[in-house]
């Protein structure tokens, strides 16, 4: 066994990783950019060492510099994550040259794989299954609608080196395949620097589902059941389960059989996994395989109860699968859920900045500990008060369940939504909480295209489904009179002009342009001690008791003896006598008043906000990487103005009707907050 380990990655797998080796008793080295000086993974690890400037490709893409770092540390052996140089055939190559051990597959299975035309063929050779398609590089636009018709419409254009949804289109005409193809080979070049593109039949509901597998250095190689991965946006997962609410056990065993074939056949060594594409009659085919470790790993090893990473570490250093095929477990069920520093209501654009407050909720299973399981973990490489920078992917948590079965996995995951309290960044909870409560997602009903059908325009508040929205009310009201109970409590009061706290209360739900929604409610019974009482809200009567404490983000309780977890913020930015309840992905902003108080609120005239059409904003905080435009040019409807990049994103900005450009208000360069303008129109 190793003594020393280099992590050649950041943020929650470098964490990861790094727990494993302390069970293991091996000590750790992390490496980092300008960016990550004072990150966790970089406190978590013995031994820390700087490679470069805060942009990846002079820091985490430097597998020379990493290579130095692993000599300069005495580190046996590099554990690559996932992303960056993970699948880097090259690097893991110089890794084994050095003398060094790399914590995944041979570099002639990570070649192998990593070519889409040459492992298809490679899994043609192998007995398994493929979408049927040409997986010859494609010389012309006019070659590829003829090979288009010959397959059958719809078809899917694919560059050989894509991934991440670039280089990718469906086609489902003549017309659409001249264009795809085009399209397709102009984006891998500049992405890629690889223009091959091929074209396979497109599989109708198809359902993502990939196979676990696992290989040592003594030819055994076997597989450790299945993941879901269908729920999808724009090509990249946002929820992952294990096992698949579809597949039956028949086919999950001839899908794992095959991905056994294809790793034997390019002698795989380690953890890897290979996807394929599930239509809806169960027919599956290879799509590719995964060289590396999965962002997804945990559910997997919440239903097998075995540590991925652990058995990499083993098998890196030269020993045996510690089972057999028969031996895999598959107990209860898991769904993980990726927390990413976006904001879902402007359409999932990046969110970066200081996080002012981050407390997961409790965890009751951990990472590199199988011995605790039917419960909650959160995988995850930031801290309270740490900075999501702008430099890499949006993910800053993974929060993962285990339950008895799917209804108990998603009625955790719900809960533990409700715990989780990011401020100070947005964070794609609330989206994550609207999809699990879907009827279409708790009956397993669902393909790759079930973002792209239900929310085809965007996330909207309203898109959210609570299963009683008057709950909310009744838990502003609560919260509300509790501040007022300590309030008075307060010494020092005028004798005859205490502050005598009534029953009758109205909550005004703030509504955009001054629409408001007053509702009468009264709150009786309230005992300070015990933190019970009983709050009517039309019809409707919450008995709500709570030891929740003025300024906590978190409130726990129960409403009418069952168990619930919210988030409460005081004092929000429109207004600071403002209260937000937060519940099951609905978010409630309220004032909460007096009868009297409210009547002369409702007479209050309403202060528009000022008029900013006139300017081009910020729709995201990022670096300003290019101007298009001078003062005094005259622009059309659809220019192009500038163009903004945060978390490996691009995002160009275009003018939204003609006009002429007056002051430039900020230069390349620059980092821009959210909303931030960028130049004034005359």
């Amino acid at each position: 066994m190793f003594d020393k380990i280099l992590i050649a990655n950041r943020g929650e797998i470098a964490c990861r990783v790094i727990k494993t080796a302390r069970k293991l008793g091996i000590r750790t080295v992390a490496v980092y950019s300008d960016a990550d000086r004072d990150a966790r993974h970089v406190r978590m690890a013995d031994e820390a060492v700087h490679i470069g400037a805060a942009p990846s490709r002079e820091s985490y893409l430097q597998g020379d510099r990493i290579i130095a770092a692993c000599r300069q540390t005495g580190a046996q052996a590099v554990h690559p994550g996932y992303g960056f140089l993970s699948e880097n055939e090259d690097f893991a190559r110089k890794v084994e040259e050095e003398g060094i051990v790399f914590i995944g597959p041979k570099h002639y299975s990570i070649a192998a794989m990593g070519d889409k035309i040459a492992s298809k063929k490679l899994a043609n050779e192998a007995r398994v299954n493929t979408i049927p398609g040409w997986n010859d590089a494609i010389e012309s636009a006019e070659a590829a609608v003829a090979i288009a018709r010959d397959i059958g419409y719809p078809v899917m254009i694919k560059a050989s080196a894509g991934g991440g949804g670039k280089g990718l289109r469906v086609a489902h005409d003549d017309k659409e395949a001249f264009e795809g193809f085009t399209s397709c080979r102009n984006e891998a070049r500049n992405s890629f620097g690889d223009d091959r593109v091929f074209i396979e039949k497109f599989v109708e509901e198809p359902r993502h589902i990939e196979i676990q597998v696992l290989g040592d250095a003594h030819g055994n190689v076997i597989y450790l059941n299945e993941r879901e991965c269908s729920i999808q946006r724009r090509h990249q997962k946002v929820i992952e389960e294990a096992p698949s609410p579809f597949i039956s056990d028949a086919t999950r065993k001839a899908m794992g059989e095959q991905a056994v074939a294809l790793a034997r056949a390019v002698k795989y060594q380690s953890a890897g996994t290979v996807e394929f594409v599930v239509g809806k009659d169960q027919s599956f085919y290879f799509l590719e395989m995964n060289t590396r470790l999965q962002v997804e790993h945990p559910v997997t090893e919440c239903i097998t109860g075995l540590d991925l990473v652990e058995l990499m570490i083993r098998v890196a250093a030269g020993e045996k699968l510690p089972l057999t095929q028969a031996q895999v477990p598959r107990n209860g069920w898991a769904i993980e859920c990726r927390i990413n520093a976006e904001d879902p209501f402007r359409n999932f654009l990046p969110s970066t900045g200081r996080l002012v407050r981050f407390q997961p909720p409790k965890e009751s299973m951990w990472a590199a500990d199988t011995g605790h399981l039917q419960g909650v973990r959160v995988d995850t490489g930031v801290t309270e008060g740490g900075e999501i920078p702008m430099y890499y992917d949006s993910m800053i948590a993974k929060l993962i369940v285990h339950g008895v079965d799917r209804k108990d996995a998603i009625a955790r995951m719900r809960e533990a939504l409700n715990g989780f309290v990011i401020r100070g960044i947005s964070s794609n909870v609330p989206f994550q909480a609207a999809l699990l409560a879907h009827p279409k997602f708790v009956a397993g009903d669902f393909n790759t295209g079930f973002i792209a059908e239900h929310y085809g325009k965007g996330f909207r508040a309203e898109d959210v489904a609570h299963d009683d929205p008057d709950f909310l009310v009744a838990l502003a009201a609560y919260v509300h009179r509790r501040a007022l109970q300590r309030s008075a409590g307060i010494a020092g009061q005028m004798r005859g002009h205490e502050l005598r706290v009534g029953e009758d209360f109205v909550v005004v739900q703030l509504g955009e342009g001054g629409r408001h929604r007053r509702q009468p409610v009264k709150v009786t019974g309230f005992e300070a001690k015990s933190g019970s009482s009983r709050v009517v809200v039309g019809a409707k009567g919450y008995e709500i008791c709570s030891h929740w404490h003025l300024g906590g983000a978190r409130i726990r309780g129960t409403v009418g003896g069952r168990p619930f977890t919210a988030q409460v913020e005081r004092g929000l930015s429109c207004n600071p006598l403002a209260i937000a309840i937060s519940h099951d992905g609905m978010r409630l902003e309220a004032l909460v008043m007096t009868p009297r108080a409210a009547e002369l609120h409702a007479l209050m005239p309403y202060k528009a906000p000022p008029d900013m059409s006139r300017f081009l904003l910020s729709p995201m905080p990022g670096l300003l990487v290019h101007v298009a435009v001078q003062p005094g040019q005259k622009v059309q409807a659809g220019e192009r103005l500038a163009v903004i990049e945060a978390m490996k994103m691009e995002n160009v900005l275009f003018a939204a009707a003609d006009g002429v450009v007056g002051k430039l208000l900020a230069g390349k360069g620059e980092s821009l907050a959210v909303d931030q303008p960028i130049l004034e129109f005359e």
